[in-house]
């Protein structure tokens, strides 16, 4: 019997008894486990405790949480030192807030159990921390201070609210502001601060790239692979024996291409297409990572507990060593390489896919193609570069053709589609932001993407029809209360919305379309896509609700994802015919369960990282423009103020204490901070002209006013160091034209790092998905 059974049987129970704590015996006993099965209830039961979905009583009996007045959830921190515990399981009561002085010695994002008070202020639902489950982190980055024999650590990461205490003998020679790694080695517990020892030293406090250092160390991302993970690397051939052929279709001969961003190295998914009468064959070749990454070894241990590649603002982080990421399984230019293959032939009327063979292959890419030389291919018809691949134009502009085609029935069957261009930061050599700018897709990358997408969908599709324990890539329908306020939102807009139970993709899709080519599509798809739930790895296939997909999976990235090496795996063994028996499937879907949650914590903490690094450059890069002006929109308002979105994608705060002509408060039905007396209003999606009034790069935070208010305030600067200043030239704005910030959205201009974009694109596309 499967894990999950156990547990589902234990809720279940447990739920019909809801009434009072239940004993051991009494469980084992009513849902008649026996032998084996008895030992693994107990087992699950304990998990369980753990979890925190079961409470044991400290007279050995078992009840709910939420029973017994109690929430099990994830605690928040805020940076004025109170929490919120948002609940395991969605409740209509929503988050329970925990005062500064019940968070009982627990920290952020631990896992907590929390009893409910009757006595919140205002009626307000409030709570105290009575049991930690499960520490979040035990290792901090932050700055060290030195005072006698002890110092301390003030942690880089705001909500956690409180300095580590430092023994001299812990200090590891750490002098005052030192960049530091602190392991805590004696929790808080409400009345003892935490206490902790320095196992690094990262920098000094302003040393160069110790800022990026200090946010990969934080969230606790390998910097360098392990020495036996690099030995192993060095163990796989970097050329193809005869023998590996055997049984792969044999495409060397076709002209397979590959498309990706300049710099990218990582090159694990390549396509060919041609017409065939009224329809089209369209195959997507994918590196065979696991031909060299075997189950258990020391290249797949480290590749499982990275998770995925992470891609920061100035370096990768990649999953699998450079001897295989961009050697022997990089599609490279003229080099022969293994694949698997999913090769289709695709209706020209509907785009449904008529055949596929899914299949173990062998190429040789004929040539490395760029996204920006495809879109001039294709969008500029460029002449040199059409005549340098004029072996490969007739194949480009059938692609074309199979795009719009496939894109299409996406939009038929309810796809939605989230307009919404990537900010883009560029750094120079030394890692200084010289630019920011909006990048928009191309023709080139929606090309890619519909193929990836048919080729995953494919595949996923495939493993459902035969019934074999798989990881799908799936995305929930949004929750109903979230629908509601967009909904709200969009009114405000004159766009309808219309909520009529559970929500249906081709609904959400038709409102947005109403929004296209308006000055607040931007903001409306980009608190669209917020209001939607995040997309996870998981074993229950429950569809995938942006793509308005039935079956899907990530299958185009092995080099790069963890769940895509799975796939792969899996696929295989499917192929081989071999039938599991119902306990080897149990026992196949509970191993599969675990590593795709895994996969998708792996995932969230990449993805925090990368927004880290983006918003600390993004910030950095403002430090020049304190005192100037910029035209932006209002992207938000809240009880506290409004955040203004400058033109280049650059976010920051207008407080309301700034607002000095009258009381401005929040009206939460219309979305806009409306005067009391003057009724002068601030609305959501409003263009609004504002000043840089004070950025810190140590917090991540601009602050905006309004220029009207200048006179009442002194703009504040931080200090910037001597090898970062710029000065930017005296700002003019010609009647209808532009400053200099806002004309840099439309430019490409500077240079990144080398590497830096690695696959970033196709990262960006994929994490939507």
């Amino acid at each position: 019997m499967s894990n999950e059974k156990i547990r589902q049987d234990v809720l279940t129970y447990m739920e019909s008894h809801a009434t009072h704590p239940v004993s051991y015996d009494d469980l084992g006993r009513d849902l008649r486990y026996k032998g084996k099965g008895l030992g693994a209830l107990w087992t699950e039961i304990e998990l369980m405790i753990k979890d925190g979905l079961l409470v044991k009583t400290r007279f050995n009996t078992l009840g709910l949480p939420r029973a017994m007045g109690l929430v099990t959830g994830r605690l928040q921190v805020t940076q004025k030192g109170y929490g919120f515990v948002v609940p395991l399981e969605k409740t209509e009561e929503g988050d329970l807030f925990i005062p500064a002085m019940h968070l009982s010695g627990a920290m952020n994002e631990d896992l907590v159990i929390a009893r409910v008070s009757d006595h919140g202020y205002g009626g307000r639902r409030e709570g105290k921390v009575i049991r930690i489950l499960e520490r979040a982190h035990e290792r901090f980055v932050g700055t060290f201070t030195r005072s006698g024999d002890f110092g301390f650590v003030t942690p880089d990461n705001r909500h956690i609210g409180q300095d580590i205490y430092v023994r001299r003998k812990d200090f590891l020679n750490a002098r005052n502001g030192d960049k530091v790694v602190v392991k805590i080695t004696v929790w808080p517990n409400g009345r003892q601060k935490a206490e902790g020892t320095i196992t690094e030293i990262l920098g000094k406090k302003g040393d160069v790239g110790i800022d990026i250092i200090s946010i990969i160390k934080d969230k606790d991302l390998p910097l360098d692979f392990p020495k036996e993970v690099k030995e192993a690397a060095q163990l796989v051939p970097q050329v193809i024996p005869k023998k590996d052929l055997k049984g792969r279709l044999d495409r060397r001969k076709w002209p397979i291409i590959t498309v990706d961003g300049v710099d990218s190295k990582d090159l694990d998914d390549a396509i060919y297409a041609e017409k065939r009468g009224e329809d089209y064959f369209l195959g997507v070749y994918i590196a065979d990572v696991s031909h060299y990454v075997r189950p258990r070894g020391e290249l797949d241990r480290e590749a499982y507990a990275r998770g995925t590649s992470v891609y920061l603002v100035d370096r990768v982080l990649p999953m699998l060593p450079p001897l295989l990421s961009n050697g022997i399984c990089s599609l490279n230019e003229g080099e022969e390489r293994l694949t698997m293959s999913c090769e289709m032939v695709i209706s020209g009327k509907t785009g449904k896919v008529l055949s596929y063979d899914i299949a173990p292959s062998v190429i040789a890419s004929r040539h490395r193609m760029n996204y920006p030389d495809v879109a001039k291919i294709l969008t500029d018809r460029d002449t040199a570069l059409r005549e340098k691949y004029s072996d490969i134009v007739p194949m480009l502009e059938t692609m074309e053709e199979l795009c719009t085609i496939l894109h299409k029935k996406r939009v038929r069957r309810g796809a939605i589609e989230f307009e919404i261009p990537e900010v883009k930061v560029i750094l120079d050599e030394k890692k200084r932001p010289i630019d920011v700018h909006l990048r928009h897709r191309t023709i080139a990358e929606m090309m890619i993407e519909e193929f990836m997408l048919a080729a995953n969908e494919t595949v996923a599709a495939h493993m459902t029809k035969h019934h074999y324990p798989f990881i799908y890539r799936v995305h929930d329908v949004p929750d109903e209360d979230r629908m509601q306020s967009l909904s709200k939102i969009m009114a405000q807009f004159g766009t309808v919305l219309k909520i009529e139970g559970k929500m249906r993709p081709k609904v959400l899709q038709m409102a947005l379309r109403k929004v296209k080519g308006k000055p607040e599509e931007g903001m409306i798809s980009t608190l669209a896509l917020r209001s939607m739930k995040q997309a996870v790895y998981q074993t229950e296939n429950v569809g995938h609700f942006g793509l308005a997909a039935k079956d899907y999976t990530h299958f185009t990235s092995p080099i790069r994802r963890y769940p895509d090496l799975l796939v792969h795996r899996l696929l295989k063994e499917q192929r081989t015919g071999q039938k599991l028996s119902k306990k080897e499937k149990e026992n196949l879907n509970d191993k599969l369960s675990l590593m795709a949650s895994h996969a998708s914590t792996r995932e969230r903490l990449a993805i925090e990282a990368e927004r880290e690094t983006d918003e600390l450059k993004m910030t950095e890069y403002m430090l020049p423009y304190v005192g100037q002006e910029f035209d932006g929109t209002i992207s938000g308002v809240t009880s506290f103020g409004m955040f203004v979105q400058l033109e280049n994608g650059i976010e920051g705060l207008v407080h309301i204490s700034s607002l000095l002509d009258d009381y401005y408060r929040y009206d939460e039905e219309h979305f806009a901070l409306v005067g009391e007396h003057g009724g002068k209003s601030y609305r959501l999606g409003s263009p609004v002209r504002i000043k840089v009034f004070h950025v810190s790069v140590e917090e991540r935070k601009i602050d905006f006013i309004l220029p009207e208010f200048e006179t009442f305030v002194t703009a504040r600067k931080e200090t910037v160091p001597s090898d970062k200043k710029r000065t930017p030239k005296k700002q003019t704005v010609k009647k209808g034209g532009r400053n200099k910030l806002a004309s840099q959205t439309q430019k490409r201009g500077g240079t990144r790092q080398k590497g830096s974009q690695h696959g970033k694109n196709k990262r960006q596309n994929h994490r939507r998905k």
